[in-house]
């Protein structure tokens, strides 16, 4: 399938009122999606069904699966989508907002030395006057500004319009072989000069590091864990730790969602109490901000032998069942002719509310260049 086809099959969809996504997964010139047939909003109930999965932050609240079986897929490979020229407009940023996120960050710092919270993520939500009324061209622009992202639309005419480009994986799955990022901390990027990182931000990183490796314990037979590394993130730099893991025999996947979502880097350490905190506090609903979503119990197909022309070493595939979950960030949702865009930052001690401010207007930043 060409491009122009690829397109326009999701025009017709969007056009229908159909549930859609398309998405490409980092560094990939793999564009893929998924046509609902109905408008039905299925719901993952264990996370055994096999398809696409949209999960919120709050797993008490429902996880949409767009079913394979009721789906139709293409994908079709390309590295730069035609789209029109445009000017961003800047978010004009509210003195109110300013002083409720400083007040939110304040109340944060307060539990945190009370010994309430060793960490928590607050957020809020920006909103801005579109001009953009068609979503898969804001999709397009993702696509080419940020290759190193898990760039997507998705689309449920019952749910909402949602629209991300994000670069932390939660979790990848083949076969027996489980792999996360643990990623936080967050300067701007500034090509001229090295990253200079503050202890606050490589204690807030050890946390996530530190609780995704004991979340995985109870159903991994080994971990691996890598040295911290400075990853780009368009106009953002973080901190990042690879988990490498082979699953036990037993382990199922909705356990270890469970004891993974959400992370320290999204919700903040101990995880029941600083989400407790954000609930109660945030004054506003994150809905899947901050949730997850990708490719649910997918079997994959591989050859044992790369050498494409050992024609009897290739008939031996390996079939292994595959899942990719990407954390919802740097994402907006679409709503009437307005964007919803989500920011937020993780909160310690040693937290300054102004900075934190600052940092939520340099995230904006991501989502606002492919915006009118």
């Amino acid at each position: 399938m060409d491009a122009i086809s690829f397109f326009d099959a999701l025009e017709q969809q969007y056009k229908n009122n159909l549930p859609f996504v398309v998405y490409s997964r980092p560094i990939n010139s793999i564009i893929k999606c998924w046509l609902q047939e109905d408008d039905v909003v299925y719901k993952s109930e264990n996370f055994s069904e096999s398809g696409f999965l949209f999960a919120p932050f709050d797993l008490k609240k429902n996880s949409i699966l767009f079913p394979k079986e009721t789906c139709l897929y293409s994908e079709v490979i390309i590295d730069n989508l035609e789209v029109e020229g445009f000017e961003s407009t800047a978010i004009t940023q509210s003195e109110i907002e300013k002083t409720q996120h400083i007040d939110l960050v304040s109340k944060g710092i307060d539990s945190i030395l009370s010994n309430d919270l060793q960490k928590v993520v607050l957020s809020r939500c920006e909103t801005k006057p579109r001009q953009d009324t068609n979503p898969l061209t804001i999709f397009k622009r993702l696509f080419n500004t940020y290759t190193n992202a898990m760039v997507y639309c998705w689309y449920h005419p019952k749910v909402g319009l949602w629209i991300g480009a994000t670069p932390e994986l939660l979790l990848k799955i083949e076969g027996k072989r489980l792999t996360t990022i643990s990623l936080a901390g967050t300067q701007p990027y500034q090509s001229e000069s090295e990253p200079n990182w503050t202890n606050k931000e490589f204690e807030e990183q050890q946390i996530v590091t530190d609780f995704i490796t004991e979340q995985l314990k109870p159903y991994t037979s080994s971990i691996t864990i890598s040295e911290v590394d400075t990853v780009r993130a368009g106009n953002l730099l973080h901190l990042k730790t690879r988990i490498i893991s082979i699953l036990k025999d037993d382990a199922d996947l909705k356990s270890i969602i469970e004891a993974l979502h959400p992370t320290p880097a999204v919700c903040g350490f101990s995880k029941l109490k600083a989400k407790d905190f954000i609930l109660n506090h945030e004054n506003y609903n994150r809905e899947y901000y901050t949730g997850f979503l990708g490719e649910l119990n997918l079997k994959q197909s591989r050859t044992r032998n790369t050498n494409r022309r050992n024609v009897e070493n290739n008939a031996y595939a390996v079939v292994k069942t595959q899942s990719n979950f990407y954390v919802n960030l740097r994402c907006m949702q679409l709503k009437d002719s307005k964007a919803k865009i989500y920011v937020g930052g993780g909160i310690t001690k040693d937290s300054d509310p102004e900075k934190e401010w600052e940092e939520t207007v340099n995230k904006t930043t991501t989502i606002n260049t492919v915006l009118n």
